[in-house]
């Protein structure tokens, strides 16, 4: 795949992603755990930190949101 990167489409960027991860022999807990928290942190930014809005938004129940950031000990930085 030579084409940029913003032409490509979700599942290709991730593919990209992923088999650098491969190589580098990256566990699968350690990608889940950093994918999650990546995730959250930009659902963060994107709802300023409102976490009604962000459990909506991502399909869960507020307390799973909340217990799910303080495992992966993300703050209400925006």
């Amino acid at each position: 795949m030579d084409r940029k990167s913003s032409e490509l489409n979700l599942h290709q960027r991730m593919e990209l992603i992923i088999k650098d991860m491969v190589e580098k022999e990256i566990s699968l807990k350690d990608a889940l755990r950093e994918f999650e928290k990546i995730f959250f942190e930009q659902a963060t930014k994107k709802y300023e930190g409102n976490k009604t809005k962000m459990a909506q938004a991502l399909g869960l129940h507020r307390n799973t949101l909340h217990n799910r950031a303080k495992l992966l000990k993300i703050k209400n930085k925006y």
